[in-house]
C-alpha cells in the first residue's frame, strides 16, 4: 500500500534508544525492536505491519487517539498495546519507559486468518486496545524478544511458530475479520491477485508490457486482460498508471528527490511525462503538489 511506513523508519517519528533488534537475524514476516523512550507527544504514521507493544520498564499515564477518540490508561510492565496496520495514531506520555515492539506482516496475519477460516483474502483489523493485561500475549512477546537476544539455532523457525500461535490468539480476542466477497466469474483468484500485485509493486520503475504481466500468471494476454479487469475494475495499464501516480505522490510529499528522479523511480519516461499524467489525474503539477504537501 502506498504511503505506509516500514518499522525501520519509525524512529524518524518516535525517537528512542534501540535496546534490542531482530534486524539481520533472517526472520520472515516478523520483526522486533526494543526501545527506551523518554516522555513524548508524537504521531505514529500509518504502518505497513501490525504492531504489538509490550511494556517492560517504567510506569506512565498514556493517551492515544486512534480513530478520533482519545484513550487514557496507565501503562506498566506486564501491559500491552495493539496498533492495527495502515492506521495513524497520536501518542502522549511523560515518563521514561522501556518497550518491546513486535511487528507482524499483513501477509502472515492474512495467511493465518485464511487457515483458521478456510478462506483466502480475509481482511484483518486489530481492535483499538491501548492496554490489555494478557499473559498469553505478554509471554509471546517475551519469548520473541528472548529469541532475538539469544539468537539460538533455528531461531527463524521458532519465531515463526510462536508468532503464528500469537496471531491465532489475536484473531480470537482482538481482531475484526472481513471475509472476501465472492469474486466475479472469470476473475483472477486471490492467489493470482497477490502475485500480480507483487509483480506490479516490484516493477513500478520498469516498463511493464501486457504480455510480460500475463506471463507472470501463465496466461495468454487477452485472457489475462479480461480477468484482471474483472478483479481490479480497470484494465492493467490503467491500474499500473494509477499505482505509479500514487507512488509519485508519496515520494513528492515525503522525500526531497528531484522531480526528474521521482519520474524515473515511478516508471515515467521523463519529467514532462510525469507532469502531464500527474496534472491530468490531480489537477496540479508535481511541483505545486510538493510545495503544498511539504
Amino acid at each position: 500500500m502506498s504511503g505506509l511506513i516500514d518499522y525501520r523508519d519509525l524512529p524518524g517519528w518516535v525517537p528512542g534508544q534501540v535496546l534490542l533488534s531482530s534486524d539481520g537475524l533472517g526472520w520472515k514476516n516478523v520483526n522486533l525492536r526494543s526501545y527506551r523512550y523518554e516522555g513524548q507527544d508524537v504521531v505514529v504514521p500509518a504502518m505497513r505491519d501490525f504492531m504489538l507493544v509490550g511494556y517492560r520498564g517504567g510506569v506512565t499515564p498514556m493517551q492515544r487517539r486512534f480513530d478520533g477518540k482519545w484513550r487514557r490508561e496507565t501503562l506498566c510492565p506486564g501491559a500491552a498495546s495493539l496498533l492495527t496496520r495502515a492506521q495513524q495514531a497520536f501518542w502522549t506520555w511523560h515518563a521514561q519507559i522501556d518497550v518491546v515492539h513486535v511487528y507482524l506482516s499483513a501477509g502472515l496475519v492474512a495467511e493465518v486468518a485464511g487457515e483458521m477460516l478456510e478462506c483466502d483474502g480475509a481482511e484483518v483489523v486489530l481492535n483499538d486496545v491501548l492496554r490489555t493485561d494478557d499473559p498469553v500475549m505478554t509471554h509471546a512477546l517475551d519469548t520473541i524478544a528472548g529469541e532475538a537476544q539469544s539468537q539460538g539455532m533455528g531461531g527463524a523457525l521458532y519465531v515463526d511458530a510462536v508468532s503464528r500461535g500469537l496471531i491465532v490468539h489475536l484473531l480470537r480476542r482482538y481482531a475484526s475479520v472481513r471475509l472476501p466477497e465472492a469474486r466475479p466469474a472469470g476473475a483472477l483468484s486471490p492467489a493470482e491477485e497477490r502475485r500480480i500485485r507483487g509483480h506490479i509493486e516490484e516493477n513500478l520503475a520498469s516498463q511493464m508490457e501486457l504480455k510480460e504481466m500475463a506471463a507472470v500468471l501463465g496466461m495468454a494476454p487477452c485472457r489475462f486482460s479480461r480477468a484482471f479487469r474483472r478483479s481490479f475494475g480497470r484494465p492493467p495499464y490503467a491500474h499500473v498508471t494509477a499505482r505509479r501516480l500514487e507512488e509519485a505522490r508519496r515520494l513528492l510529499a515525503r522525500t526531497s528527490l528531484p522531480i526528474k528522479a521521482v519520474a524515473a523511480d515511478c516508471g515515467f519516461s521523463d519529467q514532462a511525462h510525469l507532469t502531464r499524467m500527474f496534472s491530468a489525474a490531480f489537477g496540479e503539477t508535481p511541483a505545486v503538489f510538493r510545495r503544498r504537501a511539504q
